[in-house]
């Protein structure tokens, strides 16, 4: 560790002899990227990228390759038209390959970097790396991001033969994880973070996966569909008939699931069996010592990436690919497996969350990003905007609510660095009936350069697939805990005929 923490020193070092040139980016000098030397640290690729017309990536860029440590590898996009700026890119799931979720920032002028935290797998759900590995668990958990920040701000300053002028880290779902664990362990690692549906309570969403699972799928040796994609369909329809008008406009959204009110009992159509399972997944995670994940609010059931694809299955692609009949069915149970007990054997139809807290305590300390305490972030001047869809299936948006409430507990001026934006009828990360576009490193980029903290911001809901796609509806997103209220004149798809208001 000492080794690292002087590597991570003369990194600083080789970043502040450039910081004060001119900015110069030129494409023929992009293969001597692999001459560069670092600490701890081998460049195996840098290639003069050309634009393009289509793709994730359009614009000419230098796009260097290389590997941190003894496994860390990452990749970084340097476009010949730099804006200044760095953009650290989240990994979702378990990271099973190099993943930049801000990869696209590239086409706006920004440098951005993503990375595999330490290692490779088979699939997203696949932890199997971590048994018995405290190094790869270690990197997964947090060390892996801020290492691969170190690097990325030192290529970026000898390429440019300028360091950035700003750094900013934008994820979701384990990415949003690894957001607030920066905010919280790092917080001199980038200016502003963008934290999206964020893992960040880690073992205790695996303690809600194996509750849900228990009674999903009570015998791991018959793999059933508990039920069908139409009955939830006819779920939600039930639920969104209830609850949709209750914020005064008819729109196929619900708010806010928490002033939704519905009797699971109550619901037709479905067997006993099913109610009953319906009743546990819907409930809070707990045990003899009291709650340990919040509820999961009504809402997405009957979306095609919604319930059937992370909570009841049958998902044929997890099938396919780890014979997991659903996303929580796959990341839950690995999760316990490697992470938690280093044990291949262990089998959630025994496990009753009974000793949770014991079981999970060391893994808790690398892997869960809970600590409302982000003095530090704030006082180095840092701006923090987190987003949570209300149907998520994948992840409670309640627990970011929670976190939301613990910071500002022991902050009330939490809104002077951090602001919340809860999205109706977003699934997880994106997806649903309610519109799951925004800018955020538009966002976050002036509120940290030019001192507007966002109030409101516009999300759209498209249409359509790539250049053919349309803006079918936009709406405002207040920050928390204000909401959007429809003025009662104008169209309803529309975001000038919406205000924030309590």
């Amino acid at each position: 560790m000492k080794i690292r923490l002087l590597a991570g020193s003369l990194i600083a070092c080789a970043i502040s002899l450039t910081a004060m040139a001119a900015p110069v980016a030129n494409p023929a000098e992009c293969t001597s990227v692999t001459t560069l030397t670092l600490p701890d640290v081998k460049v195996t690729e840098a290639v003069a990228v050309p634009a393009a017309t289509a793709g994730a990536v359009r614009v000419a860029h230098c796009r260097v390759a290389g590997v941190i440590g003894k496994e860390i590898k990452f990749a970084l996009l340097l476009p010949d038209d730099w804006n200044r700026k760095l953009v650290m890119g989240g990994g979702g799931g378990f990271v099973y390959q190099i993943d930049n979720q801000a990869r696209a920032v590239v086409n706006a002028g920004y440098a951005t970097v993503g990375t595999d935290t330490g290692h490779q797998a088979a699939a997203v759900t696949d932890a199997s790396w971590a048994l018995n590995n405290a190094e790869r668990q270690v990197n997964f958990g947090y060390l892996g991001v801020h290492r691969t920040a170190e690097v990325a701000k030192a290529i970026v300053s000898h390429y440019y033969r300028s360091g950035a002028a700003r750094s900013y880290f934008s994820g979701c779902s384990n990415g949003g994880r690894q957001a607030l664990m920066e905010a919280q362990r790092f917080p001199d690692d980038f200016d502003g973070i963008v934290a999206g549906a964020p893992a960040y309570d880690f073992t205790a969403i695996g303690a809600q996966f194996i509750k849900d699972i228990r009674s999903a799928f009570p015998d791991p040796h018959n793999i059933t569909e508990p039920i069908s994609i139409a009955t939830l369909k006819a779920v939600e329809t039930q639920v969104v008939e209830k609850c949709d008008a209750l914020d005064g406009v008819k729109d196929g959204l619900i708010d806010d699931p928490r002033a939704c009110k519905v009797d699971v009992a109550a619901l037709t159509g479905v067997t006993d069996t099913q109610r009953a399972m319906l009743k546990a997944i819907y409930g809070e995670t707990k045990n003899k010592d009291g709650v340990i994940y919040p509820a999961q609010p009504f809402g997405g059931e009957g979306e095609p990436a919604g319930w059937q694809a992370w909570i009841t299955g049958v998902n044929p692609l997890t099938m396919a690919a780890q014979k997991s009949p659903s996303l929580r069915y796959g990341f839950g149970t690995e999760m316990f497996k490697y992470l938690v007990f280093n044990d291949p054997s262990f089998d959630y139809t025994r496990y009753d969350l009974s000793t949770y807290k014991k079981d999970t305590a060391f893994a808790a300390a690398f892997l869960n990003a809970t600590d409302p305490n982000l003095d530090a972030f704030k006082t180095r001047g840092g701006k923090l905007l987190l987003w949570h869809g209300w149907s998520d299936p994948a992840l409670t948006a309640l627990a970011s609510v929670k976190y939301y409430d613990q910071v500002q507990a022991r902050d009330p001026n939490v809104r002077d660095y951090f602001r919340m934006f809860m999205m109706p009828g977003v699934l997880h990360c994106a997806g649903g009936p309610g519109p799951d576009t925004v800018d955020w490193a538009a966002a976050i980029d002036e509120w940290v350069e030019k001192g507007k903290a966002p109030d409101r911001l516009i999300a759209q809901k498209r249409a359509g697939v790539g250049a053919a796609a349309t803006v079918a509806r936009t709406r405002p997103l207040c920050a928390y805990p204000q909401r959007a209220v429809y003025t009662g004149t104008g169209s309803i798809d529309q975001a000038e005929n919406f205000v924030c208001k309590p």
